[in-house]
Formats: structure tokens, sequence, C-alpha cells
């Protein structure tokens, strides 16, 4: 695949420090491209962290990280007013959430209340304090990462809130090659020291900008709608797939098709993201844990079963 050449300066940036994961590496790129915000499920320790402070230095981004706790309140992510008495006023402090890169590490051990006030700016790209409506810096992007599932401390995030992520995906261990490499290099933080910045806020903004102007051919519209359909009427999915995931999905394909290089979308664009738009928004149904049928096997099973059209070019 050839890719963009902005795209593959940030890649090979990003990649300087995590190592033997290329292809979850652009995933992350794809997702921000797509201006969307993006969950990572992981054990501690996989790199989650480096990789928000990766892309943060290669794109010239401004990062902050908040480790999501009990005690975390709302007012530490949208700010709150203090009054100071030297001015006899109160005057408004921001929160964590003005910046343009947020890691919300382990979202799924704070507090319900929490976890609604960053769904809430992730949506709206704004926050409101005491009547006071402020934007966040563009762009805003969120990583989000949560334990899995069953760990100690944790509560699931409700189907409606993680619908709110654009995709999903899973580190995991690095292979052999990539952790003995690692163990023999310098350390992380030196790794993360070598990273450029090779773009800035404005100039992706405009990358940004270049992704709606991807075409899209009918047949691959309705290949599309047909894969988020199928998960609304599988026997062992209770409940399917949003229309927000189907406008994720085509931003996401439009996004794959720019990386590559072109102008225009592809069925196997389509088919590509459909596993990481997909595989945190659907709920299965109390069968396929009896008979240990996983999430994968199912969006496997829809790509195969629906109708892959046969298009190769963007003329009509």
């Amino acid at each position: 695949m050839v890719i963009n050449e902005s795209a593959k300066r940030i890649l090979d940036e990003v990649n300087k420090v995590i190592l033997g994961k290329e292809k979850e590496v652009q995933e992350v790129l794809l997702n921000f491209l797509a201006n969307g915000h993006i969950l990572i499920e992981d054990i501690p320790g996989v790199g989650k962290t480096s990789l928000a402070v990766a892309f943060s230095r290669a794109l010239g981004l401004d990062c902050k990280r908040v480790q999501f706790t009990p005690d975390v309140m709302p007012s530490d992510l949208t700010g709150f007013s203090i009054y100071r008495r030297e001015e006899d006023k109160f005057v408004y402090q921001k929160g964590s959430v003005f910046c343009n890169l947020l890691l919300a590490d382990e979202i799924n051990r704070t507090s319900p209340k929490t976890q609604s006030a960053l769904l809430e700016v992730m949506e709206e790209r704004k926050v409101s304090v005491e009547g006071v409506t402020r934007e966040v810096p563009s762009p805003f992007l969120v990583i989000a990462t949560q334990n899995p599932f069953g760990s100690a401390g944790t509560q699931s995030l409700p189907p409606a809130q993680m619908d709110r992520f654009m995709t999903s995906l899973t580190l995991g261990y690095p292979d052999f090659e990539s952790e003995l490499a690692m163990a023999k290099e310098i350390d992380e933080q030196e790794r993360i020291d070598r990273v450029e910045a090779v773009s800035d806020a404005t100039a992706f903004l405009k990358m940004q900008k270049e992704i709606h102007s991807v075409f899209m051919k009918d047949e691959v519209y309705h290949y599309l709608l047909e894969l988020v359909t199928a998960t609304r009427n599988h026997a062992y999915i209770e409940r399917g797939a949003s229309p927000r995931a189907t406008i994720s999905l085509v931003k996401m394909s439009k996004a794959m098709a720019w990386l590559s290089g072109r102008d225009y979308c592809t069925p196997n664009d389509v088919a590509a993201q459909f596993p990481y738009v997909i595989a945190h928004r659907i709920v299965l149904d109390l069968a396929t844990e009896m008979e240990h049928i996983s999430r994968e096997q199912i969006i496997k099973e829809i790509l195969e079963s629906v109708r892959k059209p046969s298009i190769e070019s963007k003329e009509p």
C-alpha cells in the first residue's frame, strides 16, 4: 500500500516509540484523521501512555493525561471558578480537557458522573461551567483506556457511552523480536525524546478537511450499510450498531482511502475498518458465552456473508 507522505512521516515518528505495533499505530492515526476518539482496552504496561505522548509530539499537539480514579470529579475535567480576594471576583480555572490530545486513563474506574462529563465534551467539543460555554482547542482528540472487563475496581461502560467512541482496539503484548529490541535499546523516555514534530495543529486540521473530499460510490455506501444492518439482524447480537456507527464507518473508510493516497473509497477500505468501528458497539446475546462464540468470530462471519461489490474506480 502506498501511504500518503504526510501521514507516513507521522507514523514513522510514532513507530520509533511503539515497536512492533505498526497496524495499531496506523489505526489510531486514521481515527484522528476522521476526527474521532478511540477506546483502548488493555492491561497496564503495554504502552498506552507512550502512544499518546508520541502522537502529541509527532503532531505538535498539546497533550494531557488524567488518571481516572473514583475520586476524580467532573470539575477536574471541565474546570471550576475560585474566588480571588485580591481581585474581588471569581476566576475560572481551566480543567484537563483544554488540550489537543487527552489521554483518559482507566476510564472505567471512575464514577458515571465523571465519565458523562468527559463523554459530553468529546461529543460537543465544548464545556459549560456556571452558565458559560467554552470551546476546547481544535483539534480535540481523546485516547481513552479501560481495564479488561471484570478487573478489580472497574465497572462496564454503558452501551450509550461506548457508542461515542469512533473506534476501539487492543494493543496487546509486543511480539518477541520487538520486546527484545525494547530490552536492548535505550530506555523508553529517551525513545520518546527522539520523536520529532513533523506536523502542527494547523497542518493536521487541513489533513482532516481533506478526508471530506474523498469520493464514495453508491455501491460502496450500500455495501457499508448492509454490513451495519447485518449487526442488527444477527442471531447472536442482542443490540446491533447504531446510525452513529454508520457515520463513523464512512469517515474511517474515507480516512483509509486518503491514507492510501487515493481520492476514492473501495469496499476493501470499508471491510478493513468495519471491525474497529463495530466491535465495541454491539451487545452480544447470552448464548454466545455459553457456546463460546467470540465477538471477532461474529464480525468475521458478517464480513463473509455480505457480498462485496467489485469497485476499482471512482468513475460513475
